[in-house]
């Protein structure tokens, strides 16, 4: 949040000028920069009218939260005013979304979205934005949770006429979501006033919404209960199961014993990680258990919040980063399920994090510290930045140093890579990330594995693939660099050039363009095809056919590997980051696009040298053809 007073003391500096610089300071102290323009612009066109609103309505003593911080989340309600309901004396809350829009139309396929000149693209239609605002607010702050009629939501839209906005009303549906014009002022105070006492001060409301502990509500569990756990379950076998039984037993034993505990599960890809903390998320919630699932990587997170969260929205909300817990409080969760934990970082704070965040605490320390039960997945072979800091030894030092008792499970059958053992253990040794070196493939009836010779020669043989109905997509080391996105309509730079052949980067962004999927959903959206995939987007994703290109930054010569850091493009290599570090990075980054295929691979360097050595590593020839869908 960044300013709080009474609605009498808003609207005086408001109108002195005084609130504004408050607002812009303490933005700066929060987030690091300056807001831009637009926003200040919004704070002084539309924070007055409110003011005056409330005053008007005698609700002088309401207490005003501006910019309010939603839990966990980095976004931002206009403004929370906390109060006395006047009816039943229990603490009230309105939540308002300020808009200075004159008109606005409604799509015409989804009523949730509209049209608004000052933008390209639809945007939400306020009522459905205020509406979630008021859901994400009582699934999260424990002061709401059992108190959701404590919550209502308004948007008022202070320059609009009835005419300009009337079509955005269709989904006006209940006090979570109600829209309000210049034309309606009265209607507005009228409003506010059955919400708010104009006998009360509104200040101990506001103190018991700001101390609420930030959980899941029992209301969302058992929503997460029914959509997660009662899915069409995977059948866990071996390892897996006594992982889950593990974590299981942990949370358990730390309910009773009040004594916390660390679970960490290692496997390679398609280990079935993911499906042990999605299958624990389902049960934990049917158990009561308060638990969040988190990871570092936004194209997992988005995927797992589309897929878990696809019927009931309220779903999507479980699925964190592991940057959202820096003031997060201490065992405020039963549970916490770190997957892809190779992607933990060395800290949260970033360039946007305000200073009184940067505090230098570790990333794995506030995972630690804010459930009674951290269980960390991971795969230490798929750590690809530097910074990265999800290994075993890592968070078993980090327990050690809380004096908390820490467990490993190894996961050891996969289903990645049709279930082939020795196609990973092939990789592995081809990379040199185990002694030994590389070996010759011995086909296994399991997984198919094929040299290029050229990528014009690796696209058409998966685009044969996709023909028969197979999934397939190209990925390629960071060794090109990344064209800005095209505006709407225009076609995509061709950022991968290799001779005469040329394709686009998947996008960076979070929407589509021209026809490509947004980065997030680059993987698993068909239309991801056309682009070549970065190992951001490919990490934690699976698919039937893979393509990979191993570019300049690693090559083959006389009888070892040698990485050349001056041909990666990849922002996150500095010029401190040391040799060995960029070495193994460059090494693992080819681990996860190599182990990308579920029924095969085809991979193709641009180095002569190197394609001779795969060939001869392939077995110098091709597996047979797979069969037809």
């Amino acid at each position: 949040m960044l300013f709080r007073a009474s609605a009498k003391t808003v609207a005086v500096m408001a109108l002195d000028g005084s609130l504004f610089l408050h607002l812009t300071d303490n933005f700066v102290h929060m987030h690091g920069y300056r807001p831009g323009a637009s926003e200040v612009r919004s704070w002084e066109r539309s924070i007055p009218v409110l003011a005056a609103a409330l005053n008007d309505a005698g609700l002088g003593d309401v207490e005003v939260m501006l910019e309010y911080s939603l839990p966990l989340n980095s976004k931002r309600v206009d403004v929370v005013l906390a109060g006395v309901h006047p009816v039943t004396g229990e603490p009230s809350y309105v939540v308002v979304e300020l808009k200075q829009w004159s008109q606005a139309l409604p799509h015409e396929d989804d009523p949730t979205l509209c049209h608004v000149d000052a933008y390209a693209h639809p945007v939400l239609n306020p009522i459905e934005q205020v509406r979630r605002y008021c859901e994400y607010l009582v699934n999260f702050n424990g002061a709401v949770a059992e108190h959701r009629h404590r919550v209502a939501g308004a948007a008022y839209l202070h320059n609009a006429t009835e005419f300009g906005v009337t079509g955005l009303r269709e989904i006006e549906r209940d006090g979570h979501g109600l829209l309000f014009t210049a034309e309606r002022r009265g209607a507005f105070l009228d409003h506010l006033r059955t919400r708010l006492s104009d006998e009360h001060s509104g200040a101990q409301a506001a103190d018991q919404l700001r101390a609420g502990a930030t959980v899941p509500s029992k209301q969302l569990m058992s929503v997460a209960a029914e959509e997660v756990r009662e899915r069409q379950q995977f059948i866990l076998l071996d390892e897996q199961q006594v992982a889950y039984r593990m974590v299981l037993n942990a949370v358990e034993k730390a309910k009773q014993a009040d004594r916390k505990e660390v679970v960490i599960v290692t496997g390679g890809p398609g280990t079935g990680k993911s499906v042990i903390a999605l299958q624990l998320l389902g049960d934990l919630y049917r158990r009561g258990v308060p638990t969040l699932h988190a990871t570092g990587s936004q194209s997992f997170t988005k995927t797992m919040r589309k897929v878990a969260g696809a019927r009931k929205r309220e779903v999507q909300d479980l699925f964190k980063y592991f940057n959202s817990f820096m003031t997060a409080e201490k065992n405020s969760l039963g549970a916490l399920i770190c997957d892809e934990a190779h992607r933990i970082r060395e800290t949260s704070a970033n360039r946007y994090t305000r200073a009184a965040l940067r505090t230098g605490r570790a990333q794995i320390d506030e995972l630690i510290d804010v459930a009674y039960v951290p269980v960390f997945f991971l795969d230490e072979h798929q750590v690809v930045r530097p910074g990265e800091m999800g290994t075993v030894a890592e968070i078993k030092a980090a327990a050690a140093k809380r004096d908390i008792p820490c467990h490993v499970v190894p996961l050891d059958s996969q289903f990645r890579c049709g279930g082939s053992d020795a196609y990973l253990r092939w990789v592995v040794c081809l990379l040199g990330l185990e002694p030994g070196g590389p070996v010759v493939w011995e086909p296994d009836d399991r997984m198919q594995l094929l040299v290029a010779d050229s990528p014009q020669e690796m696209e058409a043989f998966l685009e044969a693939r996709r023909s028969r109905g197979y999934g397939a997509r190209m990925s390629a080391g960071y060794c090109w660099r990344w064209s800005p996105e095209p505006k709407p309509g225009e076609p995509l730079a061709t950022d991968v050039v290799i001779g005469d052949w040329a394709r686009p980067w998947n996008l960076r962004g979070d929407r589509s363009v021209s026809g490509a999927p947004p980065a997030a959903l680059w993987a698993t959206d068909p239309a991801g095809f056309g682009q070549v995939g970065c190992v951001y987007t490919a990490q934690g994703f699976e698919y039937d056919w893979s393509g990979v290109i191993i570019g300049p930054d690693l090559v083959w010569r006389g009888d070892r590997w040698i990485t050349d850091r001056t041909a990666s493009k990849d922002p996150v290599f500095k010029k401190s980051t040391p040799d060995t570090d960029v070495d193994r990075l460059i090494r693992n980054t080819y681990k996860v696009l190599l182990t990308r295929g579920m029924v095969g691979t085809i991979v193709y360097s641009t180095d002569p040298e190197t394609r001779e050595k795969l060939r001869e590593l392939a077995g110098g020839h091709r597996d047979r053809e797979p069969a037809t869908v």
